[in-house]
């Protein structure tokens, strides 16, 4: 696929974000970016403040989770015609000013995930949860066989031999681990990571992970992977290599991104 040319759209995933979802929506609204939302049955006022956006607004009755909210978000896309998604959360910690900057490292960088990484400001960030991405990114890398810096942000680029596994047998938080894992062993994706500032204090509303419940899940998922794979030194050596972390951290300004198709 020629990233270039790509006809892309944003995927905005979201549960009870009523404090923030505008905000955010109309941020990437800005940039002249299609969007996609998903509710994932949210109980406050979250759908009908989307619903008053131009955008495509998809629903589930009942909370199924973020897998599955992701999984319905990149089958619009793909009905719709799209070729890549950008994925970011509802709640604000992502911000449309990135973007500019994750498009133009998926052009340089195609056939590859780019993650928008929390590499900046790390201080922002609760020790605990520091040291639980860190496993993470040391296990999810070794399942990858290649190195991932930040294998837990959820503002991604996928491009579309990523979406063609949307139907990864995966919910909740382990599904955006599934991914990366048979997107970086099955089809052979590179991962490229774009420094993005860490944001915990404020208004954010509290985490939907649940540490030890989610944490569990995506530890057992990861292990299964590794023994699935094989090659398990193999791997984990291609995994202990330097994350491909892009050294542009300028702030790039907000502006039209160009879309295509």
């Amino acid at each position: 696929m020629n990233t270039a040319a790509a006809r892309w759209c944003v995927l905005i995933p979201c549960l009870n974000e009523e404090a923030a979802i505008r905000a955010v929506v109309e941020s990437v609204l800005a940039l002249g970016a299609p969007v996609i939302v998903v509710d994932d049955g949210s109980d406050d006022r979250t759908p009908e403040i989307v619903a008053t956006l131009p955008v495509t607004l998809l629903r589930h009755a009942t909370r199924r989770g973020k897998g599955e909210a992701l999984r319905l978000g990149f089958r619009e896309a793909l009905r719709q015609g799209y070729d890549a998604v950008l994925t970011m959360d509802g709640d604000g910690q992502h911000l449309a000013a990135d973007i500019p900057r994750i498009v133009a490292a998926a052009q340089r960088h195609p056939r590859h995930i780019v993650i928008g990484a929390r590499l900046l400001d790390r201080e922002q960030q609760p020790k605990g949860r520091r040291r639980a991405n860190a496993v993470a990114d040391w296990g999810i890398s070794w399942a990858c066989a290649q190195p991932v810096a930040d294998t837990q942000s959820g503002q991604r680029w996928y491009p579309q031999a990523a979406l063609a596994l949307v139907d990864l047998p995966a919910e909740n938080f382990v599904f955006e681990a599934a991914i990366l894992i048979a997107a970086s062993r099955e089809q052979h994706l590179g991962v490229v990571s774009v420094p993005i500032a860490s944001r915990y204090h404020g208004t954010f509303r509290p985490s939907h992970l649940k540490p030890v419940r989610d944490v569990t899940r995506i530890t057992t998922y990861t292990i299964g992977r590794v023994v699935h794979y094989g090659h398990i030194i193999d791997s984990y050596r291609r995994s202990r290599g330097r994350p491909l972390v892009l050294d542009d951290t300028a702030t790039a300004p907000a502006k039209p991104v160009a879309l295509d198709g």
